[in-house]
């Protein structure tokens, strides 16, 4: 390419342009060149989608005659209500009615919007103290019902998560609260075999007298329940 490519004719009568004038305009069209390329080198990456947010961990009862005290357990990832509740929300509404309001006790969430976007609509936010359990999120439709779920921490190692999610939706276990089956769950497991051998007078108590009266209750087999996002 021409070193004087983009210098201006004008002004080019004799004695009129000098040496000096010459080599500031080369520069000049010098420096346009260089910006023009950086220009092209530097375009903006091209934009990609946000991938979609994984299903809400859920665990529902889904028929018997009776719910007890906890409808289910949900599993959210974080504990920030404006990115949790609307995967939520995308899956209750369809089987229970459109989600209207929530209610939450605030020792576990840091942040309590009072008013969450979800799916075409919002969810009104509120929080009580103590008359919601800490480890229960309290969910009304308008006009058709309330459901609680045992919230399960965030940090929940998986095995942990997936026993309480069963015992949260069994039916046939007893009438326990959020904060009582997490603590019960803590307790079954608090040590494990693998962290003490049993001595074998205690093994032997232990398998004539079954687990203790706190554990969680296991899994019937029964088709009761609704397991979303495992």
């Amino acid at each position: 390419m021409d070193s004087t490519e983009g210098i201006s004719h004008t002004g080019f009568h004799a004695g009129s342009f000098s040496a000096r004038d010459e080599t500031r305009v080369v520069a000049k069209a010098a420096r346009r060149r260089v910006r023009i390329m950086s220009a092209t080198l530097h375009q903006a990456l091209p934009h990609h989608e946000p991938v979609a947010a994984p299903a809400a961990r859920l665990a529902l009862k889904t028929d018997g005659p009776s719910r007890g005290l906890l409808d289910g357990a949900w599993g959210p990832r974080s504990r920030d209500l404006l990115s949790e509740l609307p995967a939520l929300t995308d899956v209750l509404d369809p089987l229970w009615g459109r989600i209207t309001r929530i209610a939450v006790n605030p020792k576990y969430w840091p942040v309590i919007p009072h008013e969450i976007p979800v799916g075409g609509h919002v969810v009104k936010a509120g929080w009580f103290t103590p008359e919601i359990d800490p480890h229960k999120l309290l969910l009304l439709s308008y006009g058709t019902g309330r459901w609680d779920l045992l919230v399960i921490p965030p940090e929940t190692e998986t095995e942990s998560a997936a026993r309480l999610m069963a015992a949260a939706s069994d039916y046939d276990g007893p009438p326990l609260t959020a904060s009582a089956l997490m603590a019960a769950d803590e307790t079954r497991h608090a040590v494990s075999a693998a962290d003490r051998p049993l001595e074998p007078d205690e093994a032997g108590k232990y398998e004539e007298d079954g687990p203790a009266s706190t554990a969680v209750p296991a899994r019937t087999g029964r088709a009761s329940r609704l397991v979303i996002g495992m």
